[in-house]
């Protein structure tokens, strides 16, 4: 039933997702017009990632949707040129997938620009050609894309936009998609893609096949917590991000810091062994970092 639902309405099937993600993605203490764009732009980061992992609703409902045929459809570099193609629609002409027809009026309420929704289109396109990163400097550029654009998003929406906060915020989100990274080494490994740079991996000793062992040698835990260190460095850069805004935007603002200061924390009790599985923080902890924040404490 699932399935046919999806295959019928890719739009409902690709919005379901918010309930899943790390981060409440529209919490309902937000006004309801931030509520709105926000869903909105979710829609679209959330179908742009569902196109570069190949996990489109089944049916080929969206390719449908985006003018690609059945016999491109599974070649993830042509939907995301129609998806990119479609998107340039919002801002001068009439987009044909829902999600970005539901996009528009955002974008136009908000006067937000199209360069973050190209840059996460130009993430998804690199993860098709780029499977390891050499450097962290390397692994930076990524995350500008990847990243980066999310936070500046929300800023659009809430008409907060600054050159210190985007600054602030680029080291939030950066620091967020490094957790990211971290607790879903495996997962990436299956999907042939390595995330730890290489030049970290050298530095600890560790071998690529030491990341598909069933729990991680000491080595690999080094490696982690050195990279956790670095997210942990990014969060604190971008934490005075928080104390510049007010009211109900310090609270998300506030909960996204905590979240990635508790998903370290989680990795670290975890003993930096994230090959079982990816460690996550409880809500108790989670809540005990957003007022640690809210306090100006941390």
């Amino acid at each position: 039933m699932t399935a046919t639902i999806a295959a019928h309405d890719p739009e409902r099937a690709t919005l379901d997702k918010a309930a899943n993600e790390n981060f409440p993605v529209a919490p309902f203490f937000l006004p309801r017009a931030w509520r709105t764009d926000l869903m909105a732009v979710y829609g679209f980061a959330r179908l742009v990632d569902d196109i570069g992992d190949g996990d489109l609703a089944p049916g080929g409902a969206d390719a449908r949707l985006l003018g690609v045929s059945a016999t491109d459809a599974q070649d993830r570099l042509v939907l995301l040129d129609a998806f990119e193609a479609d998107l340039r629609r919002v801002f001068d002409g009439t987009p044909r997938h829902p999600l970005l027809r539901r996009l528009q009026p955002t974008v136009r309420r908000r006067a937000l620009p199209v360069e973050p929704f190209l840059g996460l289109i130009a993430a998804n396109r690199q993860d098709q050609l780029v499977t390891r990163y050499e450097t962290y400097d390397d692994l930076l550029a990524y995350c500008e894309l990847s990243a980066n654009p999310v936070g500046r998003l929300v800023l659009g929406v809430t008409g907060t936009s600054t050159p210190e906060r985007i600054r602030r915020s680029d080291a939030i989100c950066t620091a967020l998609q490094v957790v990211e990274h971290l607790q879903d080494v495996k997962e990436d490994l299956g999907r042939d893609r390595v995330y730890l740079p290489a030049e970290d991996l050298k530095r600890f000793h560790v071998q690529e096949a030491d990341l598909a062992a069933p729990s991680a040698g000491a080595s690999v835990r080094a490696l982690v917590a050195y990279e956790a260190e670095r997210a942990r460095d990014l969060l604190n850069e971008g934490a005075p991000l928080v104390g510049s805004v007010h009211g109900r935007l310090k609270l998300l603002l506030a909960g996204f810091v905590a979240g990635g200061r508790a998903a370290v924390d989680a990795i670290a009790a975890a003993a930096f062994d994230v090959l079982p599985g990816p460690p996550k923080p409880g809500k108790v902890q989670l809540l005990r970092e957003v007022g640690v924040i809210l306090r100006g404490e941390g």
